[in-house]
């Protein structure tokens, strides 16, 4: 049984409109794998500080689901991967994934981060990335002091100094997935952005999602007034549809700081995304991810509707496409952006961490 389905339509859809803009090779810069049988459900009277939509699209993510996901949505491109586990609710817990990780980066040859607790030390966390050749870390805001409420969290609560200063000691890649409702244009994350890269230069940070801006309202002045002052800056465009949020972050970061990313296993989604009252609203087959009141974010369509809507990363990658033609952006760009730029980043912080 195939892992998912491929419609005529999905078919349609790449080979019409993103076969030949694509490149032979891709690095999906931001992706998850993990195996649900290793996992440490997270306990039921902690409330949860992320939208529900995500764990409605696939259990888990095996390093074999994972290339199969490539090989049915990219059959004719050679696709590899940046790797971290999903998330983790403290060190234990997050302890055999991220060894899971590790053992696939090891057998594929395809980097991996380390997904780090802030309650551990920089110490135990240069340890566990040496011990799993991992390049960096990753972490989640949700991970802060459960005493913070969501609405407060900064950047510092859930990446400590002390972790990022060791990070800046080796060169290490920090994904950094910001948090906030103000997201990319909040003066909050801005500054703490702003403060990583004067206080840790060497830190090899990449902005994840564009700084979440999945609207137009979500950008703000957040490239023209603060990021232009950290010009060495890294984004990913991972599960972004924004066409205005792709376009800006290129114009202003240039095609050598833009990598793609796909948040797998999540992009399988099947959605078409709309922005709606300042918001996105992911539009999805009729029961195909349970009951659309669980989370603001969902709304269904009918069957008729349903079956125009194709892949999540399909439709990332055809706005990605819009802003690379309202831009002008060359081939070897759209190359740079969907390989080369990751490519880079990925060798530096392997020679940095390991001498290789």
């Amino acid at each position: 049984m195939a892992l998912f389905e491929v419609t005529e339509n999905d078919k349609r859809v790449y080979e019409e409109e993103l076969r030949s803009f694509l490149p032979d090779k891709i690095l999906d810069v931001h992706t998850h794998v993990w195996l649900d049988s290793l996992t440490v459900p997270k306990p039921a009277d902690e409330e949860s500080r992320t939208v529900l939509w995500p764990s409605l699209v696939a259990k888990d993510n095996s390093i074999e689901d994972l290339k199969e996901t490539y090989r049915l949505l990219f059959p004719d491109k050679d696709v590899s991967a940046l790797m971290f586990t999903n998330e983790v609710w403290d060190i234990k817990s997050g302890a055999a994934n991220n060894d899971y990780v590790a053992e696939a980066s090891r057998v594929t040859g395809w980097p991996a981060l380390y997904y780090s607790h802030p309650t551990q030390s920089a110490d135990e966390v240069e340890r566990m990335i040496r011990k799993g050749g991992f390049l960096g870390l990753k972490s989640y805001l949700d991970l802060a002091p459960a005493y913070i409420p969501e609405k407060e969290i900064r950047i510092f609560d859930f990446f400590p100094k002390e972790q990022l200063k060791r990070m800046d000691e080796l060169g290490a890649i920090v994904m950094l997935h910001i948090p906030r409702d103000g997201r990319l244009r909040d003066p909050v994350n801005l500054e703490q952005i702003l403060e990583i890269k004067e206080l840790f230069p060497n830190v090899r940070l990449i902005i994840a999602h564009i700084g979440r801006a999945y609207v137009k309202e979500d950008v703000g002045n957040a490239f023209t007034d603060y990021l232009n002052r950290a010009p060495d800056l890294m984004y990913d465009f991972t599960a972004n549809c924004c066409e205005y949020a792709i376009t800006e972050v290129i114009r202003n970061a240039g095609p050598g700081h833009v990598m793609y990313g796909t948040d797998m296993p999540i992009l399988r989604m099947r959605t078409h995304r709309i922005e709606e009252n300042g918001t996105y609203i992911n539009l999805v087959p009729p029961g195909l991810y349970g009951d659309p009141s669980q989370d603001r974010h969902l709304r269904e369509v009918s069957p008729a509707e349903a079956e125009k809507i194709t892949f999540f990363v399909y439709e990332e990658l055809l706005a990605f496409k819009r802003a690379c033609e309202t831009l002008g952006c060359t081939r070897e760009d759209v190359s740079s952006m969907m390989y080369g730029n990751a490519k880079k980043l990925i060798d530096g912080a392997r020679r940095s961490i390991y001498g290789e």
